[in-house]
């Protein structure tokens, strides 16, 4: 859905392309009170999760709302509008996703883009949690291997909504897995796509996800990180500042590094170099 016309007092719009997280052509975050889409249609799939209030839409000249579940998924071609569904407005945060991402046969109408039209509303509490976390990741620079990961489960979730049928995909490969392994160890520092990864490895990024976190207990991006904290705990020891650790070891800058080696670690990359014992 994509906003016309003025803007009301409160109403404000975020909207960006992730261009390291390829299938997400866009996504939008906003606030609106009075606004109402007119009739449209998009070249995209739309991925809606509202966060406050809910939104009225007519999809296919039938009428939904997003209070039937928490998560809204509209299909590419299909005309549809919105609304709030009531006077204090919604807020909400929508991924827009390439057409094959969820249809890679072409956006047939009786495949999966006349499933969404049939149940446009997913209720799936775990899908809304994956969607909010990788939103969450969309907003923090250097954050793209995390945001992969999350698109891919995400986008697994979808398909098997779209055809519960449909087959989950090779059994989990533990050689799959470590192979990952190798791949991301020896692109420590320039890092690797999950798509990048699934081409080199012959799978989809999903099934590398899984077979990953099966193996090893953790995705691939906490892996990742794990990995750059502890050639940046060497570095800081041995005098390289912080911010030279940082580029050194693929974090997108000092504060990217800052946050992970907080959270892993328990105290600043500033602080850990300095916590040696004082000499005299």
């Amino acid at each position: 859905m994509s906003p016309t016309g003025s803007r009301a007092p409160g109403e404000a719009v975020t909207a960006w392309r992730p261009e390291r997280v390829p299938g997400i052509a866009e996504v939008l975050h906003a606030r609106f009170v009075r606004h109402r889409y007119p009739v449209h249609a998009h070249s995209t799939w739309t991925v809606l999760i509202v966060d406050d209030g809910a939104v009225r839409y007519d999809l296919d000249r039938r009428t939904h709302g997003t209070e039937e579940a928490p998560v809204t998924l509209l299909p590419p071609g299909v005309a549809h509008d919105g609304r709030a569904a009531g006077g204090s407005g919604f807020r909400k945060r929508v991924l827009y996703l390439d057409p094959a991402a969820l249809d890679p046969g072409g956006s047939a109408r009786g495949g999966p883009v006349g499933a969404a039209v049939d149940r446009p509303g997913i209720a799936d509490p775990v899908l809304r949690r994956r969607l909010d976390e990788l939103h969450r990741a969309l907003v923090v620079p250097g954050e793209e291997l995390h945001a992969e990961s999350r698109l891919a489960l995400v986008a697994e979730r979808l398909t098997r909504h779209l055809d519960p049928v449909a087959e989950t995909g090779p059994a989990l490969s533990a050689d799959l897995a470590d192979r990952l392994r190798d791949l991301l160890d020896t692109r420590l520092a320039d890092g690797v796509t999950l798509a990048e990864a699934g081409r080199l490895l012959h799978a989809h990024p999903g099934h590398l996800v899984r077979a990953f976190s099966r193996r090893f207990g953790l995705p691939p991006h906490r892996y990742l990180d794990a990995r750059r904290v502890e050639r940046a705990r060497s570095l800081l020891l041995g005098g390289t500042p912080p911010a030279a650790a940082a580029a050194a070891v693929g974090f997108h800058d000092q504060a990217h590094l800052h946050r992970r080696f907080v959270r892993l670690v328990g105290v600043t990359p500033g602080r850990y170099a300095r916590s040696g014992p004082a000499t005299r």
